[in-house]
């Protein structure tokens, strides 16, 4: 009741003092700053009050709220929401007024309780502490207290149960991209398995604690803990930690988490910004700051822009006009008391990147407000004191110094008027004592604000006023000179960079620190393959130590590394590059052996087995030592000195009935590994049993989802015969059901169990065989699982095609650097190598290669890859395929010399004869022979990168006709070609210009074996002319008289224009060619082509283009003129003319494909198709007799790409018989063509039927005709070139023709 009292008070003299403040608003409006008023964000008008209560009793937590629309209200628990479903907390909301409602305290409800106000135009929050008291200690004076302190005595002490976590299945390294989901999941085992002591698991990202968000989600269950994040971004990245605390201790486990940048908006455009911050935020501003993104191989960031979005909206809005070069930026003239998300793009050459994330909401409030919202508590003295104005302020100091701003704080005076109070702020440089006020959007209430717009590295001062309605204060004391930062640029380069193995897939990498930080942000670390210029990021957000783990790596390869450091700025230079570095672990000392096995013993001496370690330490074992101790005694001894070298050890000097125990360590490298568990106790007496001793050293390979390969050493002790056989056992892990794979036993040391259940663990034991029986049972192996390893691949046999070698080839899926593959033939390891097998790896890549097979060579061949999961295959070669093998081997080393064109001459000039031939491929150790009528010539040249072999015979004569003959020999190939050469009657000459076949006028001499090309206009720099059998015998003018050969001009109409052309005898380039109409000298347009050859000029005629042309022509010495009258009866024939050609030319059709007469038998199915062409693309329509075909299931008519008409009718008929016609048409026109159609039926003769030759009907076009725009016209060109005549026509039961090199 005293606090409710107290509370009504504050409440009523608050209330009171508002009313007068706003009676004398009204009278003194010019002595103060009006401010809107809050009508639409949460506000609470009755806040949390805290409480302390003893146990058992009950509580209530009452606030009020209002705003519009209603604000929701949540209610939190020490940061936590609070569940409702159990029952043990009510909530009730009435209005504005919300309740929350503990029936009954216990002391697990201490905490800190906060509601939490939210509607669409902000937030705000209240917060209360309740405190939870037990009973026991007010009883420290009872007169019952000796009964309690007896009954503590009675009470045992509390012992924590000790909980040990093994982790069964372990989150590895995540590698992923932006906008992808990521889940981290550990499993584990507790002993003690307790419901009631779980453990509580703590996830964090970077020493950073994660709770369940809107980001991150965790769930815990027994034996089992997941991290999901649903939409990755770059703020994700980092070194993730799951810690597992319980009474007794913690367990914790740790992987890197990557986060790439995503697909960029435009190609090239800079990655997303991230860490988005908000550093200080009042009533109208806040300031943002973000880190930049990498850049390795983007173009340089020029800037970045910021956009935010109110709460409860999807509008963003950019807030800054020009992208801004530093990592910091103040948003002002926001609304107070409104929440807001901020996001960030950078921006380069390229384009705009895409968003970062969006930052956590943040409301624009005055910062005193804020703390109250969030459990602060200011107390304040209230004198009354009506009529004057406040105090001065004091303790002015800056909260924070930017490059163009300065936070600054104060303390508020310790006097107040009823009336609301506000600050003024002045600034001015050191050196001076011009006071200036500085603007603000809003009355700055806080004793904390920002002053912007300052200048880099310069020195100020500031003070404050105080105000109410009343007057101003006194000012404060100025503060000492404040000046503001002065970047001095990016940081300089990182030291050297030191690069040290890890693990056989990631890398330690430290460097030293730039020597110029300038407000060192963090840095980024880029990864590239030796000999390679391809760097990649190692992280994606600025690592803040130096050092770092590189994981992700690729196992055996050389990698370098750089660094570079980043602040506000930007990126600095990349250091020097590391030195390579391989990829493969550290060296640690191997694991302990295991499993350690009694072979034999006869009295005096025991052979001992063991297994070796599971881990290497990435190092060969190189030695064993063994120790022994008699069974009860403590000292161990060592047996042998140097150590062994195998896992196969005879203990000597042992008494005969003693019992004993041993131990084993393994050595490698980097030292002695630990003492392997003492074996069990093994008594020294004699083997006499007649069966065969145990089997050892178990091993498996070619491990598949349903099978696997076993082998195994044969027994040492074996009884009283040889060994005759074996049998496999296998059991399910976990079970002693053992079942006999083989139940006939097998003589060799190697079985491949089948039929078993994929994804399933089983174990294995041998038991030898011999006359007596069937012996002990080897030791049991390690747990195998029925799954093949990922990516495994099979041993291939294929037969060389080039050399004929027998080829064994297999490629690992997985590689170390110290990787061996081991090739075996019937699981016996291969030493012969001395009649042609070779063995030859690359890499990841095997062959096993029989140069000189035999027959004998038949059996299965299997490899294994040491240093990885158990990689291995095998290949059984059958005496059969052996035999096919080896007929396809003699075959290639026995070949025909494949040739790419057969043997052929060529007519050169002067009566010379080039023959050749081309092969598929030639060595630099081809020989040849070259024969003409049996006679062998010499002389012959070759070119090995073509293939191509030739001869030239000098002077080729009718004496010389006859039979030719090249023989090729290479290696073992051989390869012949022969022709006949001759120059009969029969004989067809080609002319080509530049490899484009010309018609000459002048038919050939096939007599004299010449042939003439007249050319009627020569130029320098004449293009190559050759013909087959022929000679080329020009005739060039000296001396031409150049222009002055010129002919009058003349017209020729094209499709396109009308065509005025000046024939000139003789043509130079030297020469100048100029058009004119009238006095207008013509150039090159739209309506006027200059071209074709320089003394061609093409018009698209109008009325205006009637007059007289003229072509000018000049040289260094003088100038022709010739001139040409286009007007009058000459226009219009030209006229008339170029519109019957380009009708005829662009817009006639061409039909192509379809026969005069089809005939079919019944039932089947006709497609009549053709092709048609037309600008614009023409309508097809098909009659039968005359009439619209109607189109139904039968009939299917078509129109592919505007180009291939088809009319297929489908089950022909006695009725489908009859004349059909297409009709092509547009608007400039169309055709029409007529098909008879004749079906007969099945045995029926086919009809013979004589098409009626009708002609191809022509349908006018619709005038006037329009001349169709040109899409662009080449630049004139001075080169001489005849104009392109139309394309043919197609006719009848033809295809659409098809251009040819003829010109």
């Amino acid at each position: 009741s005293r606090y409710l009292a107290s509370g009504c008070i504050q409440l009523l003299f608050f209330l009171t003092s508002q009313f007068e403040y706003f009676d004398s608003r009204t009278k003194m409006m010019d002595k103060y700053v009006r401010e809107e008023p809050m009508i639409r964000g949460p506000k609470f008008m009755v806040r949390l009050r805290s409480h302390t209560v003893f146990e058992n009793s009950s509580i209530k937590l009452f606030c009020t709220v209002e705003g519009f629309p209603m604000p929701v209200v949540k209610w939190y628990k020490d940061g936590v929401i609070l569940c409702m479903s159990c029952g043990t907390y009510l909530i009730e909301a009435k209005g504005g007024i919300h309740t929350l409602e503990i029936p009954r305290c216990s002391t697990d409800d201490t905490a800190q309780y906060a509601a939490v106000a939210c509607n669409s135009h902000g937030q705000a929050s209240t917060q209360a502490s309740v405190i939870v008291k037990t009973l026991f200690p007010s009883l420290s004076h009872s007169p019952f207290l000796p009964f309690y302190n007896i009954s503590a005595a009675m009470l045992p002490q509390i012992q924590y149960t000790k909980i040990h976590i093994t982790f069964l299945d372990k989150f590895g390294p995540v590698f992923a991209t932006e906008g992808q989901s990521a889940t981290l999941t550990a499993t584990m085992t507790l002993n003690p398995n307790l419901a009631n002591l779980q453990p509580e698991a703590q996830w964090y990202r970077d020493d950073t604690r994660l709770f369940d968000s809107k980001w991150v989600k965790i769930h815990t269950g027994r034996g089992v803990t997941t991290l999901t994040i649903p939409n990755l971004f770059k703020d994700d990245e980092g070194l993730y930690k799951i810690r597992l605390v319980t009474k007794g201790g913690t367990a914790e486990h740790s992987a890197f988490v990557s986060v790439s940048d995503g697909p960029p908006p435009v190609p090239g455009a800079p990655g997303a910004p991230m860490d988005i911050k908000i550093h200080d935020a009042n009533r109208d501003y806040v300031i943002v700051s973000w880190k930049p993104p990498n850049t390795t191989t983007e173009g340089p960031i020029l800037g970045y822009f910021v956009d935010k979005c109110e709460v409860g909206t999807e509008n963003w809005t950019q807030c800054n006009d020009h992208p801004i070069k530093i990592c910091k930026y103040p948003v002002s003239g926001l609304f107070e008391g409104h929440a807001y998300y901020f996001r960030v793009r950078a921006v380069n050459s390229h384009g705009i990147s895409k968003a970062s994330r969006m930052s956590d909401p943040i409301a624009a409030l005055d910062p005193t407000e804020f703390e109250n919202l969030h459990g602060g508590f200011n107390c304040i003295c209230i004198e009354k004191s009506e009529g004057k104005p406040p105090g001065a302020a004091s303790g002015i100091h800056a909260s924070e110094i930017d490059r163009t701003y300065v936070v600054l704080s104060w303390r508020a005076p310790a006097y107040f008027s009823k009336a609301p109070m506000w600050y003024y702020i002045e600034k001015c440089m050191a050196d001076s004592g011009a006071w200036q006020r500085v603007n603000t959007q809003v009355p700055i209430r806080s004793p904390r604000y920002a002053v912007f717009d300052l200048s880099e590295g310069k020195q100020y001062k500031f003070r404050i006023f105080a105000a109410n309605i009343y007057g101003a204060s006194e000012p404060s004391e100025p503060t000492g000179p404040i000046e503001t930062l002065q970047l001095k640029g990016v940081p300089s380069a990182p030291g050297q960079v030191i690069s040290t193995r890890e693990t056989n897939t990631s890398v330690l990498i430290q460097w030293a620190p730039p020597k110029e930080p300038n407000q060192l942000i963090g840095y980024y670390i880029d990864q590239c393959v030796k000999g390679s210029k391809d760097w990649t990021s190692a992280n994606h957000k600025p690592h803040k130590d130096t050092k770092f783990v590189v994981s992700g790596l690729t196992t055996g390869e050389t990698y370098v590394f750089r660094v570079q450091a980043i602040n506000e700025l930007g990126l600095s230079d990349e250091s020097q590059e590391s030195a390579p570095l391989t990829v493969k672990a550290a060296l640690t000392p191997p694991s302990a052996p295991y499993d350690i096995a009694l072979l034999n013993c006869d009295g005096h001496s025991m052979v001992l087995n063991w297994k070796k370690p599971l881990h290497s330490g990435g190092a060969n074992i190189k030695e064993y030592y063994v120790d022994k101790r008699r069974s009860g005694t403590t000292m161990w001894r060592e047996v042998h000195i140097p150590p062994v070298t195998e896992r196969l050890y005879k203990v000597e000097g042992l008494t005969e009935g003693a019992v004993y125990q041993f131990q084993v360590y393994a050595a490698n490298l980097a030292g002695l590994g630990p003492a392997a568990k003492p074996s069990a106790d093994l008594s020294c007496e004699a083997w006499t049993m007649p069966e065969p001793g145990p089997a050892y050293d178990l091993t498996f390979s070619e491990v598949r989802d349903k099978s696997l390969l076993v082998e195994w050493q044969k027994p040492v002790y074996t009884g009283s015969g040889a060994v005759t056989g074996y049998h496999v056992e296998y059991a399910k892990k976990g079970t002693s059901e053992w079942t006999t794979a083989n139940e006939t036993a097998v003589s060799h040391r190697f079985l491949k169990v089948t039929s078993l259940e994929a994804g399933a663990s089983y174990t294995f034991r041998v038991r030898a065989v011999n006359a007596a029986g069937v012996g002990m049972a080897s030791m049991a192996s390690d747990p195998v699982t029925a799954k093949a390893v990922e990516g495994s691949q099979e041993v291939s046999c294929v037969v060389d095609e080039k050399s004929g070698d027998i080829v064994l080839s297999f490629e690992s899926c997985q590689i170390t650097e110290g990787s061996q593959f081991i090739w075996k033939k019937d699981y016996k390891e291969m030493t012969d190598f001395s009649h042609g097998v070779v063995i030859k790896t690359e890499g990841s890549h095997s062959k096993l290669i029989f140069k000189n097979a035999e027959k004998e060579d038949f059996g299965t061949y299997s490899v294994s890859v040491t240093n990885t999961e158990g990689v291995s295959s095998s290949y059984t070669i059958s005496a059969e395929e052996l035999a096919k093998m080896l007929e396809l081997s003699y075959d290639i080393r026995h070949p025909i010399i494949p040739l790419k064109s057969e043997l052929a001459y060529k007519i050169l000039e002067r009566g010379r004869m080039r023959f050749w031939l081309q092969a598929e491929e030639i060595s630099s150790n081809v020989t040849y022979k070259f024969f003409a009528n049996n006679k062998e010539l010499s002389g012959m040249s070759h070119d090995v990168s073509t293939g191509i072999i030739e001869f030239i015979m000098d002077h080729f004569t009718e004496e010389n006709e006859g039979t030719f003959t090249c023989q090729i020999t290479d290696g073992g190939g051989k390869g012949q070609s022969s022709l006949v050469a001759n120059l009969k009657k029969e004989s067809v000459f080609h002319w080509y210009k530049e490899d484009t076949e010309i018609i000459p006028d002048v038919k050939p001499d096939l007599g004299s074996g010449v042939c003439k090309l007249p050319i009627k206009l020569i130029k320098k720099n004449v293009p190559n002319f050759h013909v087959k059998r022929a000679t080329l015998q020009p005739v060039l003018p000296v001396s031409p008289p150049l222009g002055a050969s010129a002919a009058e001009l003349v017209i020729n109409c094209t499709a396109t224009g009308i065509q005025m052309q000046c024939h000139m005898k003789y043509f130079t380039s030297e020469m100048n060619i100029t058009w004119c109409h009238g006095e207008a000298k013509l150039s090159h347009s739209d309506k006027i082509v200059i071209g074709g050859t320089p003394a061609m000029a093409t018009i698209e005629p109008t009325e205006k283009d009637k007059g007289k042309y003229s072509i000018v022509i000049t040289n260094s010495e003088n100038s022709h003129k010739r001139t040409l009258d286009l007007s009058g009866d000459v226009y219009e024939k030209a006229f008339a003319e170029f519109q019957k050609l380009k009708y005829e030319y662009y817009f006639k059709f061409v039909v192509g494909g379809l026969p005069d007469v089809v005939t079919i038998m019944e039932k089947k199915t006709l497609s009549l198709t053709c092709t048609v062409c037309g600008e614009p693309k023409p309508q097809v329509s098909w009659l039968k007799n005359g009439a619209d075909v109607e189109l139904d299931d039968q009939y299917v008519v078509s129109l592919d790409q505007g180009k291939f008409a088809s009319l297929t009718i489908k089950g022909v008929s006695m009725e489908n018989s009859g004349r059909y016609t297409m009709i092509v048409q547009n608007k400039y026109g169309g055709e029409s063509v007529d098909i008879v159609v004749s079906v007969y039926r099945h045995g029926e003769n086919i009809p013979q039927v004589k098409p009626t030759l009708t002609p191809k009907t022509i349908i006018p076009p619709k005038l006037p005709i329009e001349i169709p725009q040109p899409k662009s016209q080449p630049a004139p060109s001075p080169a001489p070139s005849s104009p392109s005549p139309a394309p043919p026509k197609a006719g009848r039961g033809m295809k659409s023709p098809t251009p040819t090199r003829r010109k």
